[in-house]
């Protein structure tokens, strides 16, 4: 199944966008082409989730301090990524941020990379562990033929490499959502089972992530509420566990919204 079901269509589409002003420094604007797609691939899950090797695949655009940022100057987007080691603190990252606000991600890295509360799932063996590397890239990408041409192949070669069996899948922006959901999409293609958290319906509808858990969440913390660690582990615990029991393409809504405001309102954050 192809990453984009007419690849060919949208690029005319996205010619005409550029053509009548395109992308204004970190504003798509209204008249953006999204990615159109009825049909989505799938993977069913193998293993339960407690025996999975699971990948984090975040578009934050996180890089470790001293090294290359993303190129934020790029009108079609940077298609590069970065493999960091999870031994990486938090306070050693950098963000080349476009399409968000980092606020959030700079007081407390989980809100949007939640590396502690998936080690946390690890020692309470809710997964099996968490891959030795997570991967990082910039999803204020317009082209979106770039992604499928050049960065999904490239990151999905990476992930099979470690012999990944699950990955989670967290954009940060509104684009973020097209180039987080063409990344699961080639790694479904590979026979890698995905989830998405995601909190912008329309594109995930448009673009079609194998899996997506959708909540109302905001954009530059999409893991969950800063320094709220009951909030951000409820939203990757109810994602999480959708993996094994969707058994077909399915967006699906989360209830981490609801319960997390009852806490809010005894007290209990």
């Amino acid at each position: 199944m192809e990453i984009v079901e007419d690849l060919l269509g949208w690029q005319n589409r996205y010619k005409g966008y550029l053509k009548d002003g395109g992308v204004q420094q970190d504003d798509i604007g209204k008249d953006y082409v999204f990615i159109e797609n009825k049909t989505a691939p799938f993977t069913p899950a193998r293993r339960a989730l407690p025996m999975l090797n699971l990948a984090l695949i975040s578009s934050a655009g996180a890089y470790i301090d001293g090294t290359e940022p993303f190129n934020l100057e790029s009108k079609g987007g940077d298609v590069t990524f970065r493999e960091i080691p999870i031994e990486v603190e938090a306070e050693d990252l950098k963000y080349s941020a476009r399409g968000y606000d980092p606020t959030a991600v700079q007081q407390d890295r989980n809100a949007q990379i939640p590396i502690e509360r998936l080690l946390e799932y690890e020692a309470n063996s809710v997964i099996g562990q968490l891959n030795h590397v997570w991967w990082s890239f910039n999803g204020f990408i317009p082209d979106a033929a770039r992604v499928v041409e050049t960065l999904a192949p490239k990151i999905v070669e990476r992930v099979k490499r470690y012999e990944v069996q699950a990955a989670l899948l967290i954009p940060a922006s509104r684009l973020c959502h097209q180039s987080i959901a063409l990344v699961a999409r080639a790694l479904e293609a590979e026979n890698i089972p995905t989830m998405m958290i995601g909190i912008d319906r329309a594109i995930l509808e448009s673009v079609k992530p194998p899996r997506a858990g959708l909540y109302a969440g905001e954009f530059g913390c999409v893991a969950g509420k800063p320094n709220w660690k009951e909030y951000q582990l409820r939203v990757l615990d109810e994602a999480l566990r959708l993996i094994e029991p969707i058994d077909q393409p399915s967006i699906r809504r989360l209830v981490v919204n609801l319960e997390s405001e009852v806490e809010k309102d005894r007290g209990e954050k």
